[in-house]
């Protein structure tokens, strides 16, 4: 088996036609609630559904396309009864520019020429009708072919949402040829998502990461750091809860968190 090398950058990479490489930036974007009543949980549904429905979310992706500098050719979007909503967008490669620094959004001249690119978003709502628990979830892909990549959008899609977990896959398939017919299979540095975190962002999340760089596949899972109750309760504050309640209530969410985000139960 050949070692484990981590990928090495060319930027004077001259190719045979266009890159044919893709690349996949997948997001599960979660948003945990309390919510007491049954009142408070149904509200808190319509919240969601009214805050990520399918025109929120199509400007939200188009604003995605802008920055990875992509041109959108095709938008299908539907809000679901009883609630979510998905958006899927094709777009074609626009801008030249590879990778930026992380959190800037570099602007360049537009050339299509490829389209088979396309961005999606599905979003999942849900409450549980004991534990007063409620949450919502967004799969996002950002895929696009040749020059252009993903990983540009990262940061706006993480304070987007403004998440208290945020899981997320990388991965750069195929091959492309340079001019003297050898095979590439990435063409850009990377040895972990978090190159491409805005300082900001990795001060207020813990993260891990699970990397196969022999694969070009890179994985980073984050949870918020500090927990603040009163943004975690819908339809009432925490100076309305007697202590007992407050400190019951935290744990619950705090457990809910830790189960998603280590992505097995947890015995209490």
């Amino acid at each position: 088996m050949p070692a484990l090398t981590k990928p090495t950058n060319n930027p004077k990479l001259k190719l045979l036609g266009f890159n044919n490489l893709t690349k996949t930036l997948s997001f599960n974007i979660y948003d945990i609630c309390y919510a007491r009543s049954t009142q408070h949980q149904q509200e808190y549904i319509e919240y969601i559904d009214e805050a990520y429905n399918a025109e929120r979310l199509t400007t939200i992706l188009t604003e995605v396309a802008d920055i990875v500098g992509a041109n959108v050719l095709n938008v299908a979007r539907q809000d679901y009864d009883p609630q979510g909503a998905s958006v899927t967008m094709l777009i074609s490669e626009g801008h030249h520019d590879g990778l930026s620094t992380p959190g800037l959004i570099e602007k360049d001249s537009v050339v299509a020429h490829l389209d088979k690119s396309h961005i999606t978003v599905h979003t999942y709502p849900e409450t549980h009708p004991d534990a007063g628990i409620s949450t919502f979830r967004a799969d996002i892909d950002v895929s696009t072919c040749g020059k252009i990549s993903p990983l540009k959008c990262l940061n706006f899609l993480i304070k987007s949402f403004e998440s208290d977990i945020v899981v997320m896959d990388y991965r750069v398939r195929g091959f492309t040829r340079n001019v003297r017919g050898m095979k590439h299979y990435i063409d850009h540095s990377i040895d972990s998502i978090q190159n491409f975190i805005s300082r900001d962002i990795k001060e207020r999340y813990d993260m891990v990461d699970v990397n196969v760089y022999q694969e070009n596949i890179f994985h980073t899972k984050m949870r918020l750091k500090q927990l603040d109750l009163d943004t975690y309760l819908f339809g009432e504050g925490v100076s309305e809860l007697p202590p007992r309640d407050a400190k019951r209530i935290r744990e619950r969410v705090d457990h809910e968190i830790m189960e998603i985000f280590y992505g097995r139960n947890i015995q209490r």
